[in-house]
């Protein structure tokens, strides 16, 4: 059996920008009993660096350190979850409507134009609700005089 330091580990990372990830679901499975590992009371920094919005500069989190045992089903394990790291995680954004896009086909016109129909007429709906409700809250003239 050989052991080896969970910062020592993170170093094998394809993908540094996603060690925080990798730490909880390394954490997840010593929690679980997936693989072996016991906290050591050292910290290290994470490789992935983090940035404030509207500040300037970057800065690191500190974590605790484990020694882990590297068995051939950690090593499998570690494989598995670094490859799913690595893979890309962001979703495709739908193309704005231009002109441009209607030509080109990137936008479905039947469908922006089906879109432009239902909007208009739930708008239309709306103010018509709107002013046969207000029509129906109005109380009617009463007579003061006598004639």
């Amino acid at each position: 059996m050989s052991y080896e330091k969970l910062s020592a580990q993170m170093e094998n990372l394809t993908n540094p920008q996603r060690s925080d990830a990798f730490y909880k679901q390394f954490r997840d499975a010593v929690r679980q009993g997936e693989i072996e590992a016991a906290d050591l009371p050292e910290r290290f920094e994470l490789p992935k660096e983090y940035r404030r919005r509207g500040a300037e500069g970057s800065y690191t989190r500190t974590v605790k350190d484990m020694v882990v045992n590297v068995t051939p089903a950690y090593k499998k394990w570690f494989d598995g979850v670094n490859e799913t790291l690595v893979a890309t995680t962001r979703r495709a954004t739908a193309p704005k409507a231009s002109l441009e896009a209607v030509e080109s086909g990137a936008v479905d016109f039947a469908a922006m134009v089906e879109e432009t129909r239902r909007k208009m007429e739930a708008s239309y709906s709306k103010g018509q609700a709107l002013g046969n409700a207000r029509k129906a809250a109005k109380p009617k003239a009463r007579r003061t005089t006598k004639k």
